[in-house]
């Protein structure tokens, strides 16, 4: 029994620190002007504390879509760069309905003027 509290313990102070240091929020920038795309997110404190990605508009291919309908449905919006993969742009917690995603993913495509993919 102890060992069970000792790990809900360590599991909860995990998500305080998670929810207290805000980790996984951040910004996208998509700058038409200069063809530059930033991402930055907030990580755990440390060395890599921040976590800025920058990319050119032109190298990125499309704008994926990714839908997992289980017990839990699962959607994320994912950005296809050249030669880098794929980077997902939504938050692991942000459940968005399919039209929402839908049409997030079709005013980034417009904007970007890249088509869209569905998996």
């Amino acid at each position: 029994m102890s060992f069970y509290g000792i790990a809900g313990l360590f599991i909860s102070s995990y998500l305080w620190c998670t929810i207290f240091w805000n980790v996984g929020s951040g910004y996208d920038r998509f700058d038409r002007n200069e063809g530059i795309v930033c991402i930055f997110r907030w990580g755990f404190p440390g060395k890599n504390r921040r976590i800025f990605l920058r990319f050119l508009m032109k190298d990125i291919q499309s704008i994926r879509i990714e839908v997992k309908e289980d017990i839990y449905a699962r959607r994320v919006l994912y950005m296809e760069i050249r030669g880098q993969g794929a980077v997902p742009l939504t938050r692991t917690d942000e459940n968005l309905t399919p039209r929402k995603i839908e049409q997030k993913a079709a005013e980034l495509a417009y904007f970007l003027r890249v088509p869209i993919e569905v998996f």
